[in-house]
């Protein structure tokens, strides 16, 4: 996720500890070698054409899974589903949409409660999809909300989110971004500790700490708590910086791709660029080949 979405992943007494650390889908980490599934986030693909048209570009260019905004309207959420069924792509996880408008860490009883409804309802969305878990951004720290406030806030409210989440074996993914929240490796891992759950957990979005840090120490740092992944990339200009297309930044691609061998990391990686046509979503296809996975 960028600002404002776009303008802002040996004993066997040590493996039972690194399964509960990691959560309920490090199961297949510890039995299989580690392999990537590569996705998309579905409105990456023009909104102009069916469900149905959709998902086969999906599968077209490349893709194997993607990752889908909420979606209240039950009849939509079935839909989708139906058209993701029929294409054979999977609804890998949900991008929960409430959460910057609408931050846990508010004081506003109202506001917080909208925000956890629109969690409960991506929650419902992922169990329906058959996805594993629901991108978070758990805070905003601003002029009204001190950073002790968001810290304490947040964690109150996901805490409360816990149960269902454990009900519907679906992960809440506590992602780092431009909120000038948990603006550390070192810090996410002591905040996501904290809850002592394996349904809260890690979604790391390798462009969005470029800025401020290098990819590579981060996953290193969270390690196995990371259960998903964007990838982004990012470029420091003259005149500022910009979003760019994956291999055209700075984000050093190899170190990237040591780290998550190192640790491990066997799940899916989801771009997040810019929406465009069949030609531009094969060629970023391509670019997640070359830079990550060939």
């Amino acid at each position: 996720m960028q600002t404002t979405r776009r303008d802002f992943l040996k004993s066997s007494g040590a493996t039972c500890v690194s399964a509960f650390a990691a959560g309920p889908l490090a199961t297949f980490r510890l039995t299989a070698q580690p392999t990537i599934t590569k996705g998309l986030v579905f409105d990456m693909v023009p909104g102009k054409l069916s469900y149905a048209d959709r998902f086969k570009l999906v599968r077209d260019a490349g893709f194997e899974v993607v990752q889908a905004l909420t979606e209240p309207d039950q009849r939509k959420a079935e839909a989708l589903k139906q058209a993701a069924d029929a294409a054979r792509i999977r609804i890998d996880s949900v991008m929960n949409v409430d959460h910057w408008q609408y931050p846990l860490s508010s004081s506003d009883p109202a506001i917080v409660e909208k925000s956890l409804s629109g969690m409960r309802t991506s929650l419902r969305n992922a169990k329906l999809w058959g996805s594993d878990a629901v991108l978070l951004v758990p805070a905003v720290v601003n002029p009204q909300t001190s950073y002790r406030d968001a810290w304490t806030r947040s964690q109150a409210q996901v805490r409360k989110l816990m149960p269902l989440a454990e009900e519907l074996k679906v992960v809440i993914a506590i992602e780092e971004v431009w909120n000038k929240f948990l603006l550390s490796p070192l810090e996410m891992v002591q905040y996501l500790g904290e809850f002592h759950s394996p349904w809260v957990q890690a979604w790391f979005d390798v462009g969005n700490v470029v800025l401020y840090g290098y990819p590579q120490d981060w996953i290193r740092t969270l390690g196995k708590r990371i259960v998903k992944v964007h990838l982004k990339d990012f470029k420091r200009t003259e005149s500022g910086y910009a979003w760019v297309n994956l291999g055209d930044g700075d984000v050093d691609w190899p170190a990237v791709r040591r780290s998550f061998s190192d640790i491990g990391y066997a799940g899916s990686v989801i771009a997040e660029l810019d929406q465009g046509d069949e030609t531009y979503l094969r060629d970023v296809s391509r670019r997640i080949d070359r830079l990550l996975l060939g």
